[in-house]
């Protein structure tokens, strides 16, 4: 890479044997049903999570609005985490598109509802509220550290939609970071939800797109909500063909990225002047804090980072800074990582 980039693991390149297969891919018209590399992709998908059916999306994003909107109408409600993605970080989409009410709840340090609070938040059968009719939740979760949150979490929240008649969609952007830091199969986890959008284009490597599963019929739905966003794409399977290398190739992987995230974690608690919860690093997000007597301010201590060695960083949570472990990310980039934190402190 042009440098090295610790900001996101959206930043990773495609590898070489993605750029091979994108180069070679068989392709047709998607939006007629025609191009197998994209069909290839979908089934493969499917197959990973354990669900009928996948449709391939420009983004995650936009996964998580199909989703949303292929389970709840305007004038509906979705229950989830106020810190989640599809309440921070996707414009008020499923809002603004589908009129969808968002009933945003408080989440623990790991990401996760209080059950309780779920079920209290299930609106009565009145017609001053509008109507619950799905629950959003997100593995791993993204604003806190990443985290990998466990099934059984995710069963009990199955048990409360049942129970309400509602159904269950999943922000699965990470979802493989979250499967390979608890060493099961994705399935084990997807198994309670009725919808899961995942990322081609983080951890995996992809230069492009998320896919979206779930049943045939939210499928067929998902579909032709896609079509309405502008999301439908025609020779496709130019940029599928890297999402296949990438379930095949790039999975089991991962879990040298979260071997790079903790060795950065714990070196960075060595350092004066950096405040780090070790122990909350799981996968392949570290958050780390300039302690309040640190010697540079936020703003001098990314820029020294850049002009001393080309690292980038995530900023602008205040004092708080968000390194992100990927395939371009090796443990000599972590090393002088750490050797620069500490010329700088």
């Amino acid at each position: 890479m042009d440098k090295i980039d610790f900001r996101s693991d959206t930043v990773s390149w495609p590898t070489p044997r993605m750029k091979e297969a994108m180069a070679i891919a068989p392709i047709g018209d998607d939006v007629y049903g025609e191009d197998p590399t994209v069909n290839e992709l979908e089934r493969l998908a499917a197959a990973k999570v354990g669900k009928e059916a996948a449709v391939f999306v420009t983004s995650g994003t936009q996964g998580n609005l199909l989703g949303v909107l292929s389970h709840a109408q305007r004038g509906d409600e979705v229950i989830l985490g106020r810190d989640s993605h599809i309440a921070l970080a996707e414009a008020g989409g499923v809002s603004v598109l589908g009129g969808v009410a968002m009933r945003q709840l408080a989440t623990d340090k790991y990401g996760k509802m209080d059950l309780a609070e779920v079920e209290t938040a299930v609106r009565a059968n009145d017609p001053h509220y509008p109507i619950s009719r799905l629950i959003a939740v997100e593995n791993s979760y993204g604003t806190k550290y990443g985290y990998p949150i466990s099934p059984d979490y995710y069963a009990n929240i199955r048990t409360i939609a049942q129970h309400h008649n509602m159904s269950v969609h999943m922000d699965g952007a990470r979802l493989f970071n979250s499967a390979v830091a608890q060493n099961i199969d994705a399935r084990e986890i997807t198994q309670h939800v009725d919808s899961v959008t995942f990322c081609l284009s983080k951890g995996l490597s992809a230069p492009i797109g998320s896919v979206l599963c779930g049943s045939a019929e939210v499928i067929q739905r998902a579909r032709r909500l896609r079509k309405l966003v502008g999301g439908s794409m025609r020779q496709a399977g130019v940029v599928a063909a890297a999402g296949v290398v990438a379930l095949h190739e790039m999975i089991e992987r991962l879990a040298d990225d979260h071997d790079n995230a903790h060795a950065l974690a714990e070196g960075l608690a060595t350092i004066p002047g950096i405040d780090i919860d070790v122990d909350m690093v799981r996968t392949n997000i570290v958050f780390f804090d300039l302690a309040a007597d640190a010697k540079v301010s936020s703003e001098e201590f990314a820029a020294q980072l850049r002009e001393k060695a080309n690292i980038w960083v995530g900023g602008g949570y205040g004092k708080r800074f968000r390194a992100v472990t990927h395939y371009w990310i090796t443990r000599a980039d972590v090393d002088l990582f750490l050797h620069t934190v500490r010329q700088i402190l």
